[in-house]
Order: C-alpha cells, then structure tokens, then sequence
C-alpha cells in the first residue's frame, strides 16, 4: 500500500483555489511585456496600460486550465529515453546557478569554473533518478561574453542525455535557442514530438510578469515546448506571513501565467510548479533549510494535483555551508513530505549554504536521501509476503527464517531498501578499513563515477554545425538565423 500525505484537506484546496481567482480578479498583475497584454487582453483580461496591469476574470482562467494537458511525456536526446508526467513517477531536477564551488578536501568555498560545470554536468548524466537537467553552476557571471547562452545550451546536450529544462533571456536569446534545437533534434516537428527541451518562467514576487522573459517565451510559442511556471514566493518578505497565504500568492501567480501560455499558444504542455518559500526571521535571508519548506513543497503538489496538472516541487535545501549532519537533516526533512506527495518532478539536490555552493559529495548524498524517500512512498507491500501462519507452522517456535526460499526472492525483490552508500559493518570492522567517514566515501564514488562515464555522443555533422554555430554566436552575431 503507497505510503500517502495530506497537507492540504479537499476544503483548504478549494479555499486555496478561490483565494488564489479573487487576487486575479480583483489586483491582478503587472504584465511588463507589450505582447503579453495585447493576448491576454485579446483572451478576455481587463488590461489598464497605464499601469501595465491585467486583472483575469474566472472565465479566463477556468479556460486556460481547460486548455492545458492534464498528462505529457518529457524527453530527451537519449534514445528511448522518456518520462511521463502522469503521476506515476517522481524523477529529481538538480539545484542550479551556484556561484561557488566546495573544495571538500580543504573545506573551502571558491568561485566555480568551467570544469566544475563539466563535471556536474556529468555527474548527473550518470544518476538516473536525474530526470531533469538544471544548470548547477553559473562560471561566467553576470559579464559573460557573447555566444555564453549558446555555448551552455550546446554543452548541456552535449554532456546530458536526458531532458533539459531552462529558459532565455529575451526574444533575441530565444532565437538562438530554437536554433540549438533545430541542429540537435532536426527540427521544429521533432523538438514538438519528443519534448527535449522545457522553457522556464520564473515571474516576479508579487505578481510581476517581466518583460524581457514573457517576450523570450513567446518567441518560442510556435515551437511546443512545456512551460514551467515557477513563481517564488517567500514568506514574509515577497508573500505575506502563513503558509496558507503563500501558497495562494504562489497558485495565483502560476495560474496567471497559464492564462497567458494558453492564450498565446492553445494546449502547450504545461507544469504546475511554484517554488514557495520562507525566509529566515532573523535576517531576512532566504532559509533554505527551513522545515516549512516540506509543507510547501507538499501543498504545491498538492494545488496541481487539484488542478490535474503534471508537478513540479522545490524543496529540500540546507543552509548548512559543508555536507554534514545539519544537511542531511534539513535535507530528509525537506523532502520527505513532499516525495510522499509525489510530484512529477522534485527539485534540490547538489547545493550547500542556501542554493549557492556546489557540492558533488551533497549531490550524492542527497540522491541517496531521495531514493530513501522513494522507498518510504512505496508503503508496505504484500506481494512479497509468506503467508505468515504457514511460515511459522514450519519453523516453529525458535526457528529463524534466513534460509527460507521467501527470504532471498523478497532480498532480490526490493523488499529491503539496499542503500549505496554509508556504514552498515560493526564497529571492528569500520575501525580496521580506516574509519572511512560517509562524505569521503561519497567524494570516491564521485570520482570513479565521472571516470566510468562516456556521455552520449553527437553525430559528427551534428557537432560541427553546432561548434560553426557557437563560433557565429560567440562572434557578436546579433541574431540567430530562425529556422523551421
């Protein structure tokens, strides 16, 4: 039987729901992209263009969400590779846009560089519970030279096999996104078929839809990718105080840019996936450790799953700045609740001191945190079972059942969770191999996994139009050739 949460009674969903439809209808939003309100006031909004806000009535929204695929397949370059989401499984997203990097051996921070974007990149290539593709460093800053876009959307399908999710800039930035995808997957009608590729809304808290980034998506609208709505509320600071209340702001904001995806472009694929968060009350910081944040993740499933829209949840961070206890804590905490709620899609693992220091040794931990989780979700299941009145009938009492056929076929079976890393020898034993600590261990697994591993190759004619492609980019080419 499938271990379940309930953080969110059917009620406090509904009252979620018509809270989240008054702020739309009766504030609303300021929508800082031209285009954006001429649609959605096109699609029945109440547009004020000297303020640049966008009140939505209830018919809008009950029509957008009418619009949108209640289930669809993600994909990627990795061939047979899919992932529905149907609520049927629950695959990790790495955390992203560290700016620093842990040296484990020295316990010391530095700024991240390219290799420690390779070698992330490969990691989570290697770990199939990675479903999704984040960026987890950002190496070139805020001043990246021209073509950096371009060069990361050919290196992330370079070295990952499986679906990448991220977004553009501006309608410029897009413009050579859509052509990375025509090179690599060969074309408008087959980046529609198998959905490589989910383009990233993050609006701004409260209720702002930047200008910049609507108009980088509607320049792709044309094209079928899924959309992520990710809004980020955070309690007490950009969304008012109560979890209750933060998770109206966050539905609301999701919603609303719903209305617009699907009055730009009817029955694009879309995942329901507020970020809400809490920030820390004694400096005003965003707490990424915090354990509000497993209610959150677990009530924002929750919403989509009221709306029967594919999940995407964020949770589980640290505050902690070296893998350790205080992270293994906050992390378990962090993501228990919401993997019992079952998202399609859980974002998190890999990043120490609040989302902005790269740990390879966390990602695995984390990993392992997760397929913990996972077993936990999985519940008590009798498929596996002897029949116990039978069993004790023939080893009565004193008996041991090690031996037995049941036994092997349930260790087999997965009846016990066989975890991949950490202590399980006594005492002696532990002491003679050297008193390996688990992080340590961790940082060996890292490093014979990225020695074992070959990315996916790209075909030859492939690779040199995409390299002819970053050159023209990198170059100060100012536009992309658009292609069909």
């Amino acid at each position: 039987m499938t271990t379940t949460i309930e953080v969110l009674t059917p009620a406090r969903r509904v009252e979620v729901h018509e809270r989240a439809m008054a702020v739309l209808a009766r504030t609303g939003l300021r929508v800082e992209s031209d285009r954006a309100r001429e649609i959605l006031g096109s699609a029945g909004a109440t547009v004020d263009e000297g303020e640049h806000r966008v009140r939505l009535p209830r018919a809008v929204v009950e029509h957008a969400l009418a619009l949108a695929p209640r289930t669809f397949t993600l994909g990627g370059r990795r061939p047979g590779w899919t992932l529905p989401l149907d609520g049927t499984d629950c695959r990790l997203v790495a955390d992203g846009e560290a700016l620093q990097t842990l040296d484990a051996e020295t316990a010391t921070r530095r700024l991240a560089t390219a290799s420690d974007w390779e070698r992330s990149t490969d990691l989570l290539d290697a770990i199939e519970e990675i479903g999704v593709y984040w960026r987890m460093v950002d190496f070139e800053g805020a001043e990246a030279p021209p073509g950096a876009s371009v060069r990361g959307w050919v290196g992330a399908f370079a070295r990952f096999s499986r679906h990448i999710q991220d977004s553009a800039a501006d309608a410029a930035d897009a413009a050579w996104l859509l052509e990375v995808l025509d090179v690599v997957f060969g074309g408008r009608d087959e980046v529609r078929r198998r959905r490589p590729f989910s383009f990233l809304i993050c609006p701004l808290t409260p209720l702002v839809l930047e200008g910049p980034y609507t108009d980088a998506w509607l320049a792709t609208a044309d094209w079928g990718l899924p959309v992520a709505a990710m809004p980020m509320p955070m309690m007490g600071l950009t969304a008012p105080v109560g979890l209750l209340s933060t998770t109206v702001l966050g539905t609301a904001e999701t919603l609303a840019t719903l209305c617009l995806i699907q009055a730009a472009a009817p029955g694009t694929p879309f995942i329901f996936a507020p970020a809400l968060a809490v920030m820390e009350p004694r400096t005003g910081r965003f707490a990424g450790g915090a354990v509000e944040h497993a209610l959150l993740g677990a009530a924002a499933t929750e919403m989509a799953r009221f709306y029967g829209l594919p999940a995407e949840a964020s949770t589980g961070g640290t505050d902690a700045h070296l893998p350790g206890a205080q992270a293994g804590a906050e992390r378990a905490l962090g993501w228990l609740l919401p993997v019992l709620a079952w998202p399609d899609l859980l974002v998190g693992p890999g990043l120490l001191g609040g989302s902005t220091v790269l740990s390879l040794e966390q990602l695995l931990l984390d990993v392992e945190g997760f397929r913990r989780c996972v077993r936990l979700r999985r519940g008590i299941d009798v498929a596996l079972e002897e029949v116990v009145e039978d069993a004790l009938d023939e080893v009565g009492p004193g008996g041991d059942f090690l031996v037995r056929p049941a036994t092997r076929r349930a260790t087999r079976g997965g009846e016990w969770y066989v975890d991949r890393i950490g202590v399980r020898e006594p005492w002696e034993r532990w002491e003679e191999a050297g008193r390996s600590d688990i992080v340590e261990e961790a940082g060996r697994v890292v490093a014979q996994t990225l020695a074992d591993h070959q990315p996916l190759p790209m075909a030859e004619d492939v690779e040199r139009e995409l390299a002819a492609l970053v050159a023209r980019a990198s170059g100060g080419a100012g536009r992309a050739a658009r292609r069909t």
